[in-house]
């Protein structure tokens, strides 16, 4: 009767040889990954916020917009990336775009919300004060949108983060190479840190964009936003829109 061998599944992110070197290391994935996600974070930003400021704003071509980027949302993104990678050959720009794809709709969506979620009495005292189109935007709605808005940076962030990975099935870093070289090797000791790292660093970004929200967002707003959301922070009939925003979840 032949006996399984237990796997020690800590033993490779507790080997300090693991942690010392430069290339492969520990600490060098862990930045290789952050750099994944806050690159394709700040793309995906510049697509998003500005569009949805825009539809929020004039609430023209919301439906349109929306739906386009919750069609990328659709789409797998290792499929995404085979397919670039097939088009275009191995390289930054397959995993940028498959990554990029996956982070614009939730961006999209809550800053659409948000905007269409603000008081119209705000706007309104904000255009009786003689304010002009765009400082009603940004005096007026985007401070009392960031709830919203951080919300959907928030999502996209924890979406990237735990799907770079697919960045090392091109050759390229991340912790998603402990889970690719682990399985090649059937090192699954490699696998449990990878995946391990994975989860304990997209709870730090979290962490860290959590404060950032906190430090970016008035009280007042912050106080609003939360009784909002228990229902006592807005009257029957006070919302600029009739229509709920296209996606169920774009404060998430």
């Amino acid at each position: 009767m032949s006996v399984t061998p237990r796997i020690n599944y800590f033993s490779y992110l507790l080997d300090g040889a693991n942690w010392a070197g430069v290339d492969s290391s520990i600490p060098q994935r862990l930045l290789e990954h952050v750099a994944y996600t806050l690159i394709t974070l700040v793309i995906s930003a510049a697509i998003a916020l500005p569009i949805g400021l825009l539809i929020g704003h004039t609430n023209r071509g919301a439906l349109l917009a929306i739906n386009i980027g919750n069609a990328g949302r659709a789409l797998p993104t290792f499929g995404l990336l085979s397919l670039m990678v097939t088009l275009v050959g191995t390289g930054t720009l397959p995993v940028l775009v498959a990554l990029v794809v996956l982070a614009v709709p939730p961006i999209l969506s809550a800053t659409y919300a948000g905007i269409r979620s603000v008081d119209p009495s705000a706007v309104n005292a904000a255009i009786g004060m003689g304010m002009r189109p765009s400082q009603v935007l940004f005096k007026a709605e985007v401070p009392m949108a960031l709830p919203l808005i951080f919300g959907g940076l928030r999502s996209a962030l924890l979406q990237v983060c735990a799907t770079a990975t697919v960045a090392a099935y091109v050759g390229f870093g991340g912790l998603g190479r402990f889970l690719i070289d682990g399985l090649s090797t059937n090192d699954y000791a490699q696998v449990f840190a990878g995946a391990v790292l994975v989860a304990v660093l997209a709870i730090a970004l979290d962490f860290l964009s959590a404060a950032v929200q906190r430090a970016a967002v008035s009280p007042g707003v912050r106080a609003r936003s939360a009784r909002a959301g228990s229902g006592a922070g807005r009257r029957p009939g006070t919302s600029r829109t009739s229509q709920p925003a296209p996606t169920a979840d774009a404060s998430s």
